[in-house]
């Protein structure tokens, strides 16, 4: 290796190196499959679809994992399975049982996405899951990473699996200074791994960079890189860059939205309501609410103007919940329905043992009922 770093230029391109700077890198690369698989083998972590992975608990996990912490996933991937443990039930499942088991993931539309796309497997594909890249990638919710990663674990396709670890980690043993955030960035390393996949084990090599990713190459300026298996590699850590990168174009800031949330109750139920079926958490069970922070007396006016018979609304607390380009502040209104008032069409009671075993809620919502 060179004593001295890759050269960097511009993006403004879309091209990180020059072929010498390429040929370069590449040869940097070739190099760290056999440390990397041997970390691996002595240091992943046990995860439930690691132990047995079938092509379809391959892919539930790859979709459940998008935007979402392995910790925080495991638990609901091992519910899922055990409701749905193939193809056909996931096929088969109503909408409402289907979002109740990914009730508090976020990202809804992973779940029906995965329902379509099991439907199409049935339809198309007599209930196994395809073993060709081009037909995983045409399935619905599974990208270019997704069907690497599915095709490469479940079946050892040879293809790669570029995540925003991946992306990391190969930024930092590069020191690379360009933009993840950039298409043809994205392509061009996406092609040096590539290049470094090895003959064989090509699934737990896909995984043993992500694995570093998560556990050693951490994100934020903070790689534990005396830990790092790749540290006598790494021109990241040599050059002293490690911690900046990569280098990432920042983000907007989430918009703030107010919201007023009502908790009608009466005899014991608790009013929900349908959310529409197109834009944020679509088609999923919510408490009524309005956009606006609403005092006490504006929120009365708002349920007498809704032909509500109700006791006066009491204040019942504040919360906030974040999503990924918005951010909402709630006031929350608790009141009890008269008992012979009619509700708004649509509005509908729901008992707490039918709250817990039916009725998808947003984690929004759940976070306010669980505090109070």
């Amino acid at each position: 290796m060179k004593e001295t770093a890759l050269p960097r230029r511009e993006q403004k391109t879309g091209a990180i190196f020059s072929p010498q700077e390429a040929e370069h890198a590449a040869a940097l690369l070739a190099r760290v499959s056999e440390p990397l698989l041997a970390w691996y083998d002595q240091n992943a972590r046990v995860l439930p679809w690691r132990s047995d992975p079938t092509p379809y608990r391959v892919w539930i996990s790859e979709i459940m994992l998008q935007q979402t912490r392995v910790e925080a996933a495991r638990g609901y991937f091992e519910r899922f399975v055990e409701a749905l443990p193939d193809v056909f039930a996931l096929a088969a499942v109503e909408e409402d049982a289907l979002l109740k088991l990914w009730e508090g993931l976020g990202y809804y539309s992973r779940a029906r996405n995965l329902k379509h796309a099991a439907q199409i497997v049935v339809e198309q594909f007599g209930g196994r899951l395809p073993a060709d890249f081009s037909a995983l990638r045409k399935l619905p919710g599974i990208g270019e990473y997704s069907a690497g990663s599915i095709g490469s674990i479940a079946f050892g396709l040879r293809v790669p699996a570029v995540d925003g670890n991946v992306l990391r980690v190969v930024s930092r043993l590069l020191s690379s200074r360009a933009d993840v955030t950039l298409p043809a960035v994205k392509r061009e390393l996406t092609a040096l791994v590539a290049g470094m996949l090895p003959e064989a084990r090509v699934g737990d090599f896909n995984q043993s960079l992500m694995e570093l990713g998560a556990v050693i190459c951490l994100p934020n300026g903070a790689p534990l890189c005396l830990l790092c298996p790749l540290a006598g590699l790494c021109e990241g850590l040599r050059t002293g860059a490690a911690p900046s990168l990569p280098v990432r174009t920042a983000k907007k800031p989430r918009r703030v939205q107010q919201i007023t949330v009502f908790l009608l109750t009466r005899k014991g139920n608790l009013y929900l309501r349908k959310r529409p079926a197109g834009g944020l958490l679509a088609g999923l069970w919510e408490l009524p609410n309005i956009e606006g922070a609403l005092s006490r007396k504006q929120a009365d006016e708002f349920l007498g103007r809704l032909g509500i018979a109700h006791a006066p609304a009491e204040e019942a607390g504040t919360g906030h919940h974040i999503f990924t380009h918005v951010e909402w502040r709630m006031t929350l209104y608790s009141c009890e329905l008269d008992p012979g008032a009619s509700a708004p069409e649509g509005w509908v009671p729901v008992s707490p043992e039918d709250l817990t075993g039916r009725y998808p809620l947003p984690s929004a919502f759940l976070t306010l009922l669980k505090n109070l």
